[in-house]
């Protein structure tokens, strides 16, 4: 072998175990296995699996990752915990600052909700899965749907999932939703408020109102019963003035054309409820019905003092189709004076005509 052919030997022999090099590189890196000899990951514990065969497993310091069906890492162990879900995604935990808290990961890895969560419960029935997410201080919750997209513009105080229904509740105010496929259907909303110190639930049925829009309507409800309650017209004006767009003709005191009534006593709401009405010209309409338990201070034939109980209905209107045009419109008692009863005969005269 000539020197020549001895130096073309020596560069091929060379570029093969370059080429072995860079072949085994490839395959260590792109097909590395947890349980092959020379892994720096170790297998302690199986754990869950999802329906295509990845499986969550837990490493020789307790942390937790994912293989695939061929036992490849596809999500290096480095969670608290990874619970796989009916999609491509799972709820993973961190331990952040001492503390374990919650989040979402696909399966590369990739953050898809921040982990600022104490909880992530799954909420499901045969119309929806939900994910209901705690806030780390326990102050409030989002609902997540089953691609981890946020349902609502808003987080919640609490929300709660049962049969379908979902409860959320928002300061004053629970709110209750038929969740039906992608879609939230509004039941019924109870908010509650309180009145010269009575306090009372405003119950709405009426759908196309917003959070805010019954907000508005509670508060109104309990202006305008203490504008009807008010005890002259000085404090009656500066009631009056705290309903926005409200006119004397139109929001009208209980019993304010009575002069033989020198006192209102409110003693209890009941039976507060929110009905949609006939719309006007292409605005909405809604009316608010309260029956108010109230003792009434007036004066008798004779000029002197009585009172009377009774339960009074107060009719409140709304109108607008968004929060910035919506209003009240209109309010009154459908009583305009109490039952008085009836006076007592004169029995002395009875007496006397009778002897004659």
């Amino acid at each position: 072998m000539n020197k020549h052919t001895r130096l073309i030997v020596s560069v091929l022999f060379i570029g093969i175990i370059v080429l072995a090099v860079a072949i085994t590189r490839f395959y260590s890196r792109t097909g590395k296995s947890a349980v092959s000899s020379g892994s720096q990951i170790i297998i302690e514990k199986k754990l869950g699996f999802d329906s295509s065969g990845n499986r969550a497993f837990q490493n020789n310091e307790g942390l937790v990752g994912i293989i695939d069906s061929s036992e490849r890492v596809i999500v290096s162990p480095e969670w608290q915990s990874i619970k796989f879900t009916n999609g491509d995604k799972c709820i993973a935990s961190k331990r952040i600052h001492g503390k374990e808290l919650f989040g979402c990961i696909d399966y590369e890895g990739n953050i898809i909700i921040p982990f600022v969560y104490s909880n992530i419960e799954v909420a499901a029935s045969a119309e929806r899965v939900l994910y209901i997410a705690q806030a780390a201080d326990k102050k409030s919750s989002v609902v997540y749907n089953s691609d981890f997209v946020p349902c609502f513009s808003r987080a919640w105080d609490s929300c709660s999932y049962n049969n379908g229904d979902l409860t959320v509740t928002a300061g004053k105010g629970n709110y209750t939703y038929y969740v039906r496929n992608s879609d939230f259907i509004f039941k019924n909303a109870v908010l509650e408020d309180v009145c010269l110190d009575c306090p009372y639930s405003v119950n709405i049925t009426a759908s196309g109102l917003t959070l805010p829009m019954m907000e508005k309507i509670s508060s109104t409800i309990g202006k305008y019963i203490k504008y009807a309650y008010s005890a002259d017209s000085k404090e009656a004006e500066k009631n009056l003035a705290e309903i926005s767009g409200a006119t004397a003709d139109k929001f009208t005191t209980l019993f304010g054309g009575e002069e033989r009534v020198t006192s209102r006593k409110l003693l209890g709401l009941s039976d507060i409820s929110v009905i949609s009405s006939e719309s006007e010209g292409g605005v909405p309409h809604y009316t608010a019905s309260v029956t108010a338990d109230t003792r009434i201070t007036y004066r008798n034939e004779e000029n002197n003092p009585k009172r009377l109980y009774g339960k009074y209905k107060a009719v409140i209107e709304f109108a607008g189709s968004n929060e910035s045009d919506f209003r009240a419109v209109y309010a009154s008692f459908v009583d305009t004076k109490p039952d008085y009863p009836e006076a007592a005969p004169e029995i002395q005269q009875e007496t006397a005509s009778q002897e004659n």
